[in-house]
């Protein structure tokens, strides 16, 4: 049976939903074109190749690039001792997915969507006197299923507390979690601190542009790469013989395979191609355009979509930096954020401790430029011989855990010692210094 509380949260539920957040859209493609506000036409905004390869790029960024553990020191950041937290954002979120999956489909939902939502379960593990509550597993909640929505009333713990009401699709079973086990992500287009909204919502009309280019070249190829053409000819027809002339006369021109083959026309007819040419109408320069601006909303470089107008491959380094420090530095100190407070415990945190996506998997260089960065770093104290190991995925070696530097380098504070030791050497020296017996 339903307890009070809970059915004052269930009749106050759709109301508290529609005053705080907006539900995400559905996986129906009707209900997806809707959202769009391109319901007249049959067309999927993931077929849209520009939208696509933006959602591919930032999802594979993220799911590339491994987690670490760190923990703040007197001494700098060290790596401490691994716990049940860490093992499973390195190793494995749930016994379905690898990191590299689970990460990149928590991206697709987040871009996609505005929102993604993961659910920490905890269970409970029994001790002596009572027992704690420790991570199992992480999973991922599928965002067009999930509804944020604020205790107003206290309902549960206190005033003012954000809820997820989660509805799975499958069993049709409703679920309710606290913040502290869900981990929400968001995009930095957020009004109110609490939903994101995705770039499908703010570009729709851009985003519906494409995708009629698109389908406009589709046709145009499905066609024999042939415009269309009116049919002249003296007289009068019924519209069952217009219908039945159109008809014979699209057998011989529609089609790849009809391109270049004679069409046999009736006496006292003529063709008079309706020519619609792509340079006239700027086809090109639009639909590069279109994809430019849906790219920029996603903070994806024109190289990274193809375009090498402006740039070149040798100095793809530099557009992965800018990417970087543009695109993927947000995103990361959020994931940093989010993961660290939701999945360490408060015990733990004041220690210190703390989760980092390891930026270096995306900074990666030749092996050229590599190998005189980690020499640099080595001659000059920086990295220890055994750190720039294991960048380049090296065992240790003996005698690599120690810092190395160029003898000739001397503090700041201590130049001109050197110079006024010797000028006081050479005033005590004697006038005749006598050679040793040896050398007489």
């Amino acid at each position: 049976m339903m307890t009070k509380p809970m059915e004052r949260f269930k009749a106050s539920l759709k109301s508290i939903a529609d005053s705080i957040a907006r539900p995400a859209a559905g996986t129906d493609e009707d209900k997806l074109l809707d959202w769009l506000g391109i319901s007249d036409t049959r067309k999927d905004v993931l077929s849209e190749v520009t939208y696509f390869t933006c959602l591919k790029v930032l999802a594979e960024t993220l799911g590339k690039m491994p987690i670490k553990f760190y923990q703040d020191t007197a001494e700098g950041k060290k790596a401490p001792e691994t716990n049940k937290a860490h093992y499973l954002l390195k190793s494995r979120p749930n016994h379905f997915m690898t990191p590299s999956t689970f990460w990149a489909a928590v991206e697709n939902n987040r871009n996609h969507y505005g929102n993604a939502y993961v659910w920490i379960r905890r269970v409970l593990e029994r001790q002596k006197f009572g027992g704690t509550y420790d991570i199992a597993d992480i999973w991922i909640m599928q965002s067009s299923n999930v509804t944020v929505v604020v205790d107003d009333e206290g309902i549960f713990e206190n005033k003012g507390d954000i809820w997820y009401w989660y509805q799975d699709k499958y069993s049709g079973k409703s679920y309710i979690f606290p913040s502290r086990d869900v981990m929400h992500f968001k995009t930095s287009t957020s009004f109110d601190g609490i939903t994101g909204a995705s770039v499908r919502e703010i570009l729709k009309k851009t985003i519906k542009g494409g995708l009629e280019s698109q389908t406009f070249m589709n046709n145009l190829y499905e066609g024999g790469l042939t415009a269309r053409a009116a049919l002249q000819y003296t007289g009068d027809l019924n519209p069952k013989l217009q219908k039945k002339l159109i008809k014979q006369f699209e057998e011989y021109t529609n089609g790849a395979n009809n391109a270049g083959k004679f069409v046999p026309i009736p006496i006292g007819m003529k063709i008079e191609p309706l020519n619609i040419k792509l340079t006239d109408s700027q086809f090109y320069e639009l639909k590069k355009y279109t994809a430019l601006q849906i790219a920029s909303a996603f903070g994806i470089k024109p190289n990274q979509i193809n375009d090498y107008e402006k740039s070149s491959y040798s100095n793809a380094e530099m557009q992965n930096l800018s990417f970087y420090v543009d695109t993927e530095q947000f995103i990361l100190k959020q994931y940093e954020e989010e993961v660290s407070y939701k999945m360490l415990t408060e015990e733990e945190r004041q220690d210190g401790k703390f989760f980092k996506w390891n930026e270096k998997a995306i900074l990666r260089t030749d092996s050229e430029t590599q190998a005189k960065i980690l020499c640099s770093y080595i001659q000059n104290g920086v990295y220890k011989p055994d750190e720039a190991r294991e960048c380049l995925d090296m065992p240790h070696a003996d005698g690599g855990n120690a810092l190395m530097c160029n003898g000739n380098y001397i503090k700041l504070t201590d130049l001109g010692k050197n110079y006024g030791k010797g000028q006081a050497d050479s005033q005590n020296a004697p006038d005749n210094p006598q050679l040793p017996e040896w050398k007489k």
